[in-house]
């Protein structure tokens, strides 16, 4: 029976960087994908983010399915009818056009996954990874579809609901806590529609950001990210309170929908696509405390390397980092003969040095501070409340705005509770 160098289980961004990098080095890697291609399983249609992409494969924009360079950043406050926005764009996102891009998943990873089958990957698809094999306590393959498949190295991309993780004793079982559920639409438009509605005639796209009313003060926020001819638009919201409260992530999108600073944007557009996925948001305090073991390393959602700090939500860069570097320490393996944990470690270490755990770690304190209700209620109203007071003139003296806010917030926060709001802020943003 053959034995591979490597199986990654999972086509998604971090199991593709892996087997196109240890495929290109003349390795023998099997790649097995529960889906019917790679990309089939996978819902997310958002913003990819960073260089690193562009680190393995150089000006990959031209040839992958990429919908629009993100050349705008806007994130809004809503409440009752209301919307306050911040908008940024700047010459940067311009000039450096890996910054971001939108793009979907399904045609994203199909593109990914057949860049890891021309390097020589085989690429097994509508096949499950049930089990790991294991041959004196080391992982020495998986066991999919009823049939047993030996391999020098497992590594799992097999998504946040990693199964091999846990039969591998990496991890435990996911807890609501730990996770956002996110809920999308694709609604479809006449060409040149989306270029209009959002003013896009330079080419670039809008990542656009909300909170607020849109979750009905729970937290989460929502989104609009711009496709070429589309709109992605969706919530996600934390799946512990949803369980808690019995309300339904697919009614609070057809609240969001409804705001009138969104309705007028998504009216006429043809839904084409609606999909759910879970998302790892606690960071390190979900992530294993080991990504290796003998014969075994844990990369992308598996390991819970998603970004999430309110102000970002990055995960296919962490992803596509994690699925190099567990390359790069599979490598370090066969050079030596030695799979075990004593070696690949060395993957850890990689992260370690990287942007990935660097940031996971700057921002350990964000999963907890975004619990906070009163950033999704209390102080969304109030930003709307202050400009709605200042923007309006009704031939009455104007009142400073400082006096304005003391006003809206008497009765319902203490300046006390809104500094050590803004402090916390700081430290976990």
């Amino acid at each position: 029976m053959q034995v591979f160098d490597a199986i990654v289980v999972g086509a998604g961004p971090a199991g593709s960087a892996c087997a196109y990098s240890l495929a290109k080095e003349g390795l023998e890697v099997l790649v097995v994908e529960r889906g019917s291609f790679a990309g089939a399983k996978n819902t997310w249609g958002g913003a990819f983010y960073g260089p690193v992409l562009t680190n393995l494969l150089p000006d990959f924009w031209q040839e992958a399915p990429v919908e629009r360079p993100i050349f705008q950043h806007r994130y809004s406050f809503l409440s009752g009818e209301s919307c306050l926005s911040v908008d940024y764009t700047g010459p940067r996102f311009k000039s450096r056009p890996y910054n971001g891009f939108t793009m979907f998943r399904a045609k994203f990873d199909a593109w990914f996954a057949s860049k890891a089958q021309q390097a020589g990957a085989i690429i097994a698809t509508g096949l499950q990874a049930d089990d790991v094999l294991k041959n004196g306590g080391r992982i020495s393959g998986i066991r999919a579809g009823g049939d047993e498949l030996p391999a020098r190295v497992v590594v799992a991309c097999d998504g946040v609901n990693s199964i091999l993780a846990q039969k591998a004793g990496l991890r435990g079982e996911l807890l609501p806590g730990d996770v956002k559920q996110g809920v999308k639409e694709v609604l479809e438009f006449p060409p040149g529609e989306v270029a209009r509605r959002f003013n896009l005639f330079d080419g670039g796209g809008i990542d656009w950001e909300f909170i607020g009313d849109c979750t009905r003060g729970l937290p989460g926020g929502a989104f609009i990210y711009t496709n070429k001819e589309s709109l992605s638009v969706g919530v996600v919201v934390g799946l512990k309170s949803l369980v808690e409260t019995g309300i339904r992530a697919d009614d609070l999108l057809e609240d969001f929908k409804r705001h009138p600073a969104v309705a007028g944007l998504i009216e006429g557009g043809r839904l084409v696509e609606y999909s759910a996925h879970l998302i790892p948001v606690s960071g390190l305090g979900m992530m294993p405390r080991r990504l290796y073991a003998d014969g075994f390393l844990v990369a992308g959602d598996a390991a819970a390397l998603v970004l999430g700090t309110g102000l970002a939500l990055e995960g296919a860069n962490f992803a596509v980092s994690s699925g190099i570097a567990a390359a790069q320490a599979v490598l370090k393996a066969t050079k030596e003969s030695d799979f075990s944990a004593k070696t690949l470690c060395y993957y850890q270490k990689l992260l370690e040095e990287s942007f990935v755990l660097k940031d996971l770690k700057t921002h350990q304190k964000a999963p907890h501070f975004l619990e906070n209700r009163r950033i999704y209620s209390l102080y969304p109203k109030l930003a709307c409340e202050l400009a709605d007071s200042v923007f309006t003139s009704d031939g009455k003296p104007r009142k400073r705005t400082w006096k304005l806010l003391r006003e809206k917030m008497k009765g319902r926060v203490s300046f006390y509770r809104m500094a050590r709001d803004l402090i916390e802020a700081a430290r976990a943003l």
